[in-house]
């Protein structure tokens, strides 16, 4: 009761303070700090939340509470963070850990019981303070690469515990851990028309820049000949001593004669912000090569949190008999710094190479709402769905719809619906709007009400309505029907789908639940024995696995199995 006390009157004094702890906070893995990925590192669809630890390319390491607290949150999934502890400070602050293989005894034992009663692997808990309580530098895991996760490591971030807003790791003393002297790498520059009164070395289209590296590590650039607005962008990344993985540099900042006109710096921001990343770089060019190039400007505002605001908001009016001086600095967070000076000029040169706009007759605001309509599909777009203003494509043709606007980057959900008159209702029981890539067909979570379909997504391409009347598979590797498996720590099955997903799976030992635990990388499911409900001798199991439209499949066996130890 004590610790509790003193836990909340902590929490509350930090709330009113904006000072973040410098030695408060240790590693939590026992080796030297190498990083794969740092805080706001540009993502698919989102900013990094944390740090990546590589874990020396295996899993089983030990991970260690950096404080002192209580298990607040844990949350297993098949996806995302996989394994994932959330422990909360007395200072006001919680500390995540993720792709966790396992929880330590007593975290593990607490999940367990959770899990058993829920009769679900995936679950979220909320625990109370006086659930589980953590000492520093104590193990409450083991390292590993469950969820989405592309190989082992260690996800661990910084929350604050009232607003649940992510902070940069290196603002509590973790930037002591990362040896860094090796200045932020450019890459590529380009130098971008933002109307269709602009134009920029003659050309209305986006320009990349040659860059003249200097002694000092710092680029020039040559002249800029421009008039109307223009922006820039540029492809960056960071290094740091010990490792050679491309890693996000911390602070941008823009400079027009001298005076700050742009910039952001990744010390914090609110999880319902991480898709903004979309409208940061120049999402068309990402989409072709797969290349991030960081806007300089905003042409639309949008509220992103590590933008300081300026008037400008970036853009340059490049006017008659002007002459300017661009700089942008790049640092990382050891305030290495790379400054690139760009010169621009006025001129009124006509453009050669002309602004090539695929316009259709549906010019979509993004300030506004919209509802469209063909044949038996229907789309609609509620207000604030997109970034900019721009030009739909959008058909419907061989029963299938078709929204063919993959460059355009989508922040909120769009409904798309379809009516089906035709079908019985044991069809439509069966059936669901899919997306079609590549042949593949990919479910959408699909509503049925009276003859309509819908469902909301934030993908664009061709939508189809699918009907899925195949049974999921269930294998095991090597049949274990009436045979002997003592010496067996666990059992597992390869399970799959082929059209709308795996939905469920439940296993069942002599008619009571046991848990099944789900990687989606492998299709394994896995049952450890030593969760204690195996029984002396024979045993019954059944598997069933269930689809997202209610198709199932069934796989019995019977096997025996001793737990007295010779």
């Amino acid at each position: 009761m004590k610790y509790i006390l003193t836990f909340l009157l902590l929490s509350a004094t930090v709330f009113s303070q904006n000072n973040y702890p410098k030695d408060y906070f240790s590693s939590p893995l026992e080796i030297p700090t190498q990083l794969s990925g740092n805080f706001g590192e540009l993502r698919p669809n989102h900013f990094h939340a944390g740090f990546d630890y590589k874990t020396q390319k295996k899993e089983g390491l030990n991970v260690r509470s950096a404080a002192e607290g209580y298990v607040s949150r844990i949350k297993i999934s098949t996806f995302g963070y996989g394994k994932a502890i959330y422990i909360s400070h007395p200072n006001g602050y919680t500390t995540v850990y993720g792709h966790l293989s396992s929880l330590s005894p007593k975290i593990d034992t607490y999940l367990k019981a959770e899990q058993y009663k829920l009769k679900s692997y995936e679950v979220d808990l909320y625990l109370k303070p006086t659930d589980i309580l953590i000492s520093k530098s104590e193990i409450i895991a083991l390292s590993g690469n469950t969820g989405g996760s592309d190989g082992p490591h260690l996800h661990f971030e910084f929350r604050d515990s009232k607003t649940e807003e992510i902070i940069n790791p290196n603002l509590f003393g973790f930037d002591v851990d990362i040896k860094d002297t090796q200045k932020p790498a450019i890459t590529n520059l380009y130098v971008y028309p933002i109307d269709e009164n602009s134009v920029v070395n003659k050309s209305k289209n986006p320009y990349m820049i040659n860059l003249s590296l200097q002694k000092d590590g710092n680029y020039n650039t040559d002249k800029i000949l421009a008039k109307g607005l223009i922006g820039f962008g540029i492809n960056t990344y960071d290094l740091s001593d010990l490792s050679w993985d491309r890693n996000g540099v911390y602070k941008v900042e823009t400079f027009l004669n001298g005076k700050t006109i742009y910039g952001y710096q990744f010390d914090s921001y609110a999880f319902d912000q991480m898709r903004y990343v979309n409208a940061l770089i120049d999402y068309e060019r990402y989409k072709k090569t797969g290349q991030r190039v960081q806007k300089l400007f905003m042409k639309t505002p949008f509220p992103l949190s590590i933008i300081n605001k300026y008037a400008e908001n970036g853009k340059i009016d490049v006017s008659q008999n002007t002459n300017l001086t661009y700089r942008i600095e790049v640092s990382d967070f050891n305030s290495n710094k790379t400054i690139i000076t760009i010169p621009i000029e006025y001129s009124n040169d006509a453009a050669t190479d002309t602004l090539k706009v695929n316009k259709s007759k549906y010019l979509i605001k993004s300030d506004k709402e919209y509802n469209f309509e063909k044949g038996n599909w229907s789309f609609f777009v509620p207000k604030g769905t997109f970034y900019d203003d721009f030009y739909l494509n959008f058909e419907e043709k061989q029963n299938s719809l078709w929204l063919d606007n993959e460059y355009i980057p989508v922040h909120t959900n769009f409904l798309v619906s379809v009516i089906d008159s035709i079908s019985s209702k044991e069809d439509k029981e069966k059936m669901f709007i899919g997306s079609i890539e590549d042949k593949k067909i990919n479910f959408n979570y699909t509503k049925l009400k009276d003859n309509t379909f819908s469902t909301y997504t934030k993908n664009w391409g061709k939508f189809s309505l699918i009907k899925d009347t195949i049974a999921p598979s269930i294998k095991i590797a090597k049949s274990i029907e009436g045979k002997w498996i003592s010496d067996k720590k666990s059992i597992e099955f390869t399970i799959s789908d082929a059209l709308s997903g795996i939905k469920s799976y439940d296993g069942y030992l002599n008619g009571s639940w046991i848990l099944f635990e789900y990687d989606y990388k492998t299709k394994k499911i896995v049952h450890y024995f030593d969760d204690g409900v195996v029984a002396e001798g024979v045993n019954n199991l059944k598997v069933v696995v269930a689809d997202n439209v209610g198709n199932s499949a069934i796989f019995e066996t019977q096997f025996l199995r001793s737990q007295i130890k010779k």
